[in-house]
């Protein structure tokens, strides 16, 4: 299209405005992509997409249709239909659209999934190989920190990436931490992360002084959370063989390995930075599917 339409333009201001709310750079790009590709499906060849106020219930749902015939997971499609939802509430908010049309539609009910989770001697395991590895990395004391840092605090991987230097304090043993919605809280680490952390900040080389990232990248510059993302499935791979491990892996073995050594799920809702109890829950059928495993393997009336 040689000139915007009303569609992508609003799209854009959208964004613009998510931007300047700080919301999160992985939030922001999933809601790009989300919102983009709407567009493309209401844009014919050749052709400009509706007037915004031509969006009505029929319109939405022929879109939740083309993506139920492509078999997206319903993960995906909740994520999709919640970035339309926001989109259309910020054209409420500014009077472009009367109603958030998508905000009438039934949210796609997500399969229950249990998180997949290492135990902790593999996960230690994993995490003790990393210095002793003959990989050729350029800066293993950054990457041992990151792993102990996800490990040893439960962090998100955007919660990570999002640490300063002031945030990380070593004399109390415990990080501010930025998670969802901007809702800070603090976080205890163990001996082996600060260890790690302090083995890496001596060997940081930022670009320039004011950079107050604690994890950077080849640049000097603040890590992102896709670097982050390579750097555990690189290790994975060359370590274990499973390069499908992911950096909330890590978190789920945190939550888990907590859990079953006897921390209440009101402390580890605190850690996890979780709005509901119920969320941290998830983590009680993890550690009851492990107690049957061992019941039927050991008990003589099993």
């Amino acid at each position: 299209m040689s000139e915007q339409s009303e569609l992508e333009r609003w799209i854009a201001r959208y964004l613009d405005e998510r931007r300047r709310e700080n919301v999160s750079p992985h939030t922001l790009r999933n809601y790009g992509i989300d919102l983009r590709q709407f567009l493309e499906y209401f844009t014919p060849p050749g052709a400009t997409p509706p007037a915004l106020s031509a969006f009505d219930i029929t319109a939405i749902r022929e879109w939740l249709g083309d993506l139920f015939s492509q078999n997206l997971a319903a993960v995906s499609t909740r994520r999709k239909l919640a970035a339309l939802r926001s989109f259309f509430k910020f054209l409420v908010r500014e009077g472009v659209v009367e109603r958030n049309i998508p905000k009438l539609m039934r949210t796609p009910r997500a399969p229950k999934k249990l998180p997949q989770v290492m135990t902790a001697e593999q996960t230690n395991n994993l995490i003790d190989a990393i210095p002793g590895a003959d990989l050729e990395r350029p800066y293993p004391e950054r990457d041992l920190a990151i792993f102990e840092t996800l490990y040893g605090c439960g962090l998100r991987v955007s919660e990570l990436c999002g640490l300063d230097l002031d945030d990380v304090d070593f004399m109390d043993r415990s990080m501010r931490v930025r998670g969802k919605g901007r809702k800070e809280r603090l976080v205890p680490f163990g001996g082996k992360a600060a260890n790690a952390i302090e083995a890496y900040l001596a060997k940081r080389e930022p670009v320039a002084a004011t950079e107050r990232a604690v994890f950077l990248n080849h640049r000097g510059r603040r890590l992102s959370d896709r670097s982050v993302r390579g750097i555990v499935k690189f290790y994975a791979t060359y370590l274990t063989g499973d390069n499908s491990l992911h950096p909330h892996a890590l978190r789920h073995a945190y939550a888990t390995h907590l859990l079953s050594d006897g921390a209440d799920l009101r402390s580890i809702q605190e850690l996890l930075g979780h709005a509901r109890l119920s969320t941290t829950q998830r983590y009680t059928q993890v550690s009851l599917e492990d107690l049957m495993a061992v019941y039927d393997k050991a008990h003589p009336k099993a």
